[in-house]
């Protein structure tokens, strides 16, 4: 089955008698992976492929629009926009490890990478404390969040206010279970490093 095919869900079938059984196909990336104690996790899985894929295009394209006013700026990438946001939030300092650590990416020469083509862009600024590095964002790198923050308002937020079918407490409560799949996906490839 290729991507985005229907799989039927086994488990349902096993649980209900023939006529009860509604006619509820899965949709999974890969059928080869549904399991029977928990097809729906090959569901979730797809979805956040084809989300995680749409935020990554959502993020480029938008800071594209943003980058517009500073045509010094060259392309940036969704980690490098990732980290710009990330050293921007709260308007603390970060070292090189809190932003890794709040990204989630476990390889830090890929955000290394990206803080050192930000400062190169002029829109971070790296100050060393000790044997640390500390980096804050740039009065240019703010105001490309600022108009990035603009267009993300006109584009998406107006968008999805448009929607009114999801509600603020559902959608609080997706992020939080997003979070949870975070930490049981990051524990099962602790445990695959294991095996």
């Amino acid at each position: 089955m290729a991507a985005g095919e229907r799989q039927t869900n086994p488990r349902s079938s096993q649980e209900r008698p023939e006529q009860e059984r509604p006619a509820r196909e899965r949709i999974v990336s890969s059928a080869h992976l549904v399991s029977e104690q928990a097809a729906e996790l090959s569901e979730v899985e797809y979805g956040l492929i084809v989300a995680s894929n749409a935020f990554g295009v959502w993020t480029v394209r938008g800071t594209a629009a943003a980058q517009a006013e500073f045509p010094e700026v060259a392309d940036l990438g969704v980690i490098d926009i990732l980290s710009l946001h990330s050293v921007n939030h709260r308007g603390r300092p970060k070292r090189l490890a809190d932003i890794c650590f709040k990204l989630n990416v476990e390889d830090t020469h890929i955000v290394n990478y990206a803080v050192k083509k930000l400062i190169k862009a002029g829109l971070v600024t790296g100050q060393k404390q000790g044997k640390e590095v500390s980096y804050s964002t740039t009065e240019k790198g703010q105001a490309l969040i600022a108009r990035y923050r603009e267009i993300r308002e006109a584009c998406l937020v107006d968008a999805f206010s448009a929607l009114g079918e999801i509600d603020a407490d559902s959608l609080s409560d997706l992020a939080r279970q997003l979070r949870v799949l975070s930490g049981l996906y990051g524990q099962a490839a602790r445990s695959a490093t294991n095996m």
